[in-house]
């Protein structure tokens, strides 16, 4: 806490700040310095509570990475940029801050970068506090009917648009899309606007299943289906394509015994434990290719466009819950009652 009446009193702030696993506590701290030149003050507005944030608060981290300090979590999110080229205006946050200087950024892989600095990872603090501070670069103006929710959302629908783009979708295929989550049901969206002749659904929870279909998906199946379900619907032949985003074992055994010999499978889900496995046999018969997705490549743009004419991002939204009441909104995340959690830390 900051004394009250202190010098540093009118800078005070709130930010939720992730300690342990399951221990989120919202504290009154100092605010962001002013930024340096390139930089901007922004004003959050809403986050979005990704899966990978439900894999801090459950599991203590991800893979090697793991809780080493106090961090406010947070990489999906929106804002109002109060200083900087874009003041005054409401913008999203693309949460990534890659060097600019190594060989896979120079190639043009941002997301590849080895020391990528991300929001909400490590030591660097996320969306979930009223105000920080971020390149300029990295902020993209919001179009008038777009809400804060929606530009918090922009960026899981840029990891579906770099998932899809890594599955080397071809038009007139067929695709499975195996765990719809909220970067699932967007996949479901992005593959229809890539070309997609039909795409299926494996799915455990019911309600996410119907968002599926809502989303556009011809057919959404069970867990316990799986792949039999997809065999079926394609005379035997399977999928041309699958984009795994539940992160287990058993999905990627769906999508290797669902996908066409020669297919190829994007693996975007993030599993609990450092190691994933599949069935090497099967996989080896059909000569599979596997593509590993990295978070995504400098997709606001398209993502804005998408997000603009005709893919819902609001309507992925299930629960708001105010910064207030941060822990409350991971702990109903973890659940997975709904689809996406999103906490609204101020009014655009």
């Amino acid at each position: 806490m900051l004394p009250s009446g202190s010098e540093a009193d009118a800078n005070r702030m709130l930010a939720a700040r992730l300690h342990a696993v399951g221990d989120v506590r919202v504290v009154v701290e100092r605010g962001p310095d002013d930024p340096r030149p390139g930089w901007s003050l922004l004003a959050v507005t809403s986050v979005g509570i990704c899966g990978s944030d439900l894999h801090w608060f459950t599991d203590g981290g991800i893979g090697e990475n793991r809780i080493d300090r106090p961090v406010v979590p947070g990489h999906e999110f929106a804002a109002v940029a109060v200083t900087g080229p874009y003041a005054g205006r409401r913008v999203a946050v693309d949460p990534a801050i890659p060097c600019d200087h190594c060989e896979s950024c120079g190639a043009g892989y941002h997301n590849l970068c080895p020391t990528v600095e991300f929001a909400g990872h490590g030591t660097v603090d996320g969306g979930l506090r009223e105000r920080l501070v971020w390149p300029d670069h990295l902020l993209h103006p919001l179009p008038d009917d777009l809400s804060d929710d929606a530009g918090a959302l922009l960026e899981p629908l840029g990891v579906a648009i770099h998932a899809v783009g890594v599955a080397h979708l071809r038009a007139g295929a067929d695709v499975l899309v195996v765990g719809a989550g909220p970067i699932g049901a967007l996949a479901v969206q992005v593959a229809r606007r890539s070309g997609a002749r039909r795409v299926f659904v494996v799915e455990p929870l019911a309600h996410r299943r119907a968002t599926a279909l809502r989303c556009g998906a011809d057919a959404a199946w069970s867990a316990d289906d799986g792949a039999a379900a997809v065999l079926d619907a394609t005379g035997g032949r399977g999928v041309d394509v699958a984009v795994e985003l539940a992160g287990t074992d058993p999905a990627i055994a769906t999508a290797v015994g669902a996908v066409r010999p020669g297919g190829r499978i994007a693996l975007g889900g993030i599993p609990s434990e450092d190691a994933s496995s599949f069935p090497a046999a099967a996989a080896r018969r059909k000569g599979l290719t596997f593509a590993m997705v990295r978070r995504m490549n400098d997709t606001y743009p398209r993502a804005i466009e998408m997000a603009t004419s005709g893919v819902d991002l609001d309507a992925l939204v299930t629960e708001r819950h105010p910064l207030s009441d941060a822990a409350k909104a991971f702990a109903s995340a973890a659940e997975r009652r709904g689809d996406k959690v999103v906490v609204a830390v101020s009014e655009g």
